[in-house]
């Protein structure tokens, strides 16, 4: 059932699950039916015990069904992680499946790698498109000297690409290339060969005919199958979707492919404990059988095959990375109404909140990892 927002909230039902999540909320800063931009309006009776029962899942599918508003669903959500909400939002019962699943079943196996491609990164360009900036960036820009969302994303470009310290005529391999943001500005602006893989076809196409004309090469490919060797190695935003089964095998890949004087440099979004789980809502919704790495899992995986040179943090600009983006979607979702259901617009508007509101609230963060095969000299990372 979906309800209509433009009838107004309902009168709040006297019941004991209206009660236990009013104990929730309590010293949390968001209300019910309230006034204030993050405060939650109910429109639907049975919106406390559906998200009682489903945790986050049951939220996400309440909101894109319209049982619940809010202004600021980013800063409902930051308020929401601050009071500590994040640990008990998610049911038993949808954490156990998970971690079963992720337990006994390679959920990123190579028959499975193309599952996220299809669901969300071919969903349609034309829709990416007007979210994102001109550089097609699908990951957090670098907002230290930026004040617009293309110049953050130009930076977070030039930053990896000096951070690999790149030079005319070298061979680079972009490991989750996307819509070919790197493999453009690396060939265009530092004279070097990219080869790129994605596991989206909607990807590979749009790539190829940005980098026409550049000496770039875009692979509809798994990062297990490549073969060769690169003088640099880049993934950018692809690592969250490698899961931790395959972290021995994802870091032994690069390794094989990188020459002794070689550098690589991940940029994943990182979790702040070890443990593996995922949203349900966005597991089921947004990124299928994604998993977040910690920094354990990281520094642990990669020490037999990689020496890390160096490691910056900047999880904050995702904030204001998903904020733009969300700013981009709402201005000209009207172009691309017609195309979708209302339902897909919520869905979208929904993950662009939450997760600027989990980045604000510092339960996620950003990483840039750079490492070598123990080359000889002192690495200086740019900032």
């Amino acid at each position: 059932m979906t309800s209509d927002p433009r009838l107004g909230p309902i009168a709040l039902p006297d019941s004991r699950a209206r009660r236990v999540v009013e104990k929730l909320l309590d010293g949390s800063s968001v209300s019910l039916n309230g006034h204030a931009p993050q405060d939650i309006r109910v429109y639907h009776p049975d919106f406390f015990p559906r998200v009682l029962h489903q945790g986050t899942l049951g939220l996400g599918e309440a909101y894109m069904d319209g049982w619940w508003d809010c202004e600021r669903i980013d800063e409902m959500a930051h308020q929401l992680l601050t009071h500590g909400l994040g640990a008990h939002a998610q049911s038993t019962s949808e954490r156990l499946m998970y971690r079963l699943q992720a337990g006994f079943f390679n959920l990123q196996s190579r028959a499975r790698a193309y599952i996220v491609g299809e669901a969300h990164y071919d969903l349609g360009n034309d829709l990416f498109q007007r979210m994102l900036d001109d550089t097609m960036c699908y990951s957090c820009g670098y907002w230290k000297d930026a004040d617009t969302l293309l110049e953050a994303q130009r930076a977070k470009l030039d930053l990896a690409c000096r951070k690999l310290k790149l030079e005319p005529g070298m061979r680079v391999l972009d490991i989750g290339c996307g819509w070919g943001s790197f493999a453009e500005h690396a060939a265009r602006h530092h004279g070097v060969e990219v080869t790129g893989i994605t596991i989206s076809r909607e990807q590979a196409e749009l790539a190829r005919k940005r980098c026409e004309g550049l000496p770039v090469e875009i692979l509809l490919e798994d990062y297990r199958d490549l073969e060769g060797q690169f003088d640099r190695i880049v993934s950018i935003g692809m690592f969250e979707h490698v899961g931790h089964r395959n972290y021995d095998t994802y870091f032994e890949t690069v390794s094989r492919l990188l020459p002794a004087d070689g550098l690589f440099m991940l940029h994943t979004i990182g979790s702040n404990s070890s443990n593996i789980s995922a949203d349900p809502w966005i597991n089921r919704y947004i990124f299928p059988n994604g998993v977040l790495p910690s920094a354990v899992h990281i520094a642990r995986t990669s020490e037999s095959q990689l020496l890390m040179e160096d490691w910056q943090n900047f999880g904050a600009d995702y904030d204001r990375t998903l904020m733009a983006w969300l700013e981009n979607f709402d201005a000209r979702w009207h172009e691309i109404a017609d195309r979708y259901n209302e339902r897909t617009r919520r869905m979208f508007r929904y993950y662009l909140s939450v997760c600027a509101g989990a980045f604000r609230a510092r339960n996620l963060q950003l990483w840039q990892v750079v490492f070598s095969k123990g080359r000889e000299g002192r690495y200086d990372a740019p900032r």
